[in-house]
């Protein structure tokens, strides 16, 4: 199946074999990436970009071995839009000796080539616009390179008094800013924080007796103890009989209903 998208080159050294030479040579690794000296950048980027078609300009990083005497590498990202591929360009440099501006094939590096310098403090020769791009006006230093503090030399804050933002030394407020990296259950030859406390065992606590109470101790002392005398045992009281309350007692009897032939003349018969 046919697909729009272009075919990756293949990544066969022969097709580099024009570029490579003295100033020039093949990074080991999959991907395809070069080491360029500072002379032969210019030429090399401009071989890239009009023989073999890298017209595009990604990225300029930087990164920082300390332990080299050139210790910044300038990483140089292109693309291939009819390759469909990405190759890498690598250039080492140290603090004074600059690196070439590719400016003047990509305008768009100006940007990309101030923040190498603004994050490393690499040094560009023919960027006529070499300032700092992402830190603050009156910035010390370059945090990116390795012997950068983390915490940085100065701290800004917003005074009242003045009615500005200031600049002041690093003030560290927390305790114990200096990490030695070893665990306490590692050998650290410092008492942390409340380990103190565990030298000696707390005091033992008396158990309080039964549930809490609002008596007081002594009075909880009189409840507990044993009592002296037996306590006099009354018999329960019950209800009075019905011969003294007169409950349930027969009231007069009722006479016999008297007959009708009884009943005097004028009550209760129709006149």
């Amino acid at each position: 199946m046919k697909t729009a998208a272009p075919r990756m080159i293949d990544r066969d050294d022969a097709i580099w074999a024009p570029l490579l030479g003295e100033g020039v040579s093949r990074r080991p690794g999959i991907e395809v990436a070069f080491n360029v000296t500072r002379d032969k950048l210019l030429e090399v980027i401009d071989r890239l970009r009009v023989e073999f078609e890298y017209q595009q300009l990604m990225e300029i990083a930087g990164a920082d071995y300390p332990e080299r005497a050139e210790r910044f590498e300038v990483v140089y990202c292109l693309l291939s839009l009819t390759k469909n591929h990405r190759i890498r360009v690598h250039v080492s440099t140290d603090e004074v000796q600059p690196v070439p501006s590719v400016t003047q094939i990509w305008p768009v590096a100006g940007w990309l080539e101030r923040e190498v310098y603004d994050m490393y403090g690499v040094l560009f020769d023919g960027n006529t616009d070499l300032r700092r791009i992402l830190t603050d006006y009156g910035f010390v230093g370059h945090p990116l390179r390795k012997d950068f503090p983390q915490t940085g030399y100065v701290e800004l804050r917003y005074s009242e008094e003045a009615k500005r933002v200031v600049y002041e030394p690093v003030k560290l407020a927390q305790d114990f800013r200096s990490f030695d990296f070893l665990s306490p259950w590692e050998g650290a030859q410092y008492v942390l924080p409340g380990d103190e406390k565990a030298a000696a065992p707390p005091a033992p606590q008396p158990e309080a007796k039964g549930a809490p109470t609002p008596l007081k101790a002594e009075e909880i002392g009189k409840s507990t103890a044993a009592p002296t005398e037996k306590a006099k045992v009354t018999k329960p009281k019950t209800s009075d009989s019905t011969a003294k309350t007169g409950a349930g007692k027969p009231g007069p009897k009722a006479g016999p209903k008297p007959k009708k032939s009884d009943v005097p003349p004028g009550k209760g018969q129709n006149q």
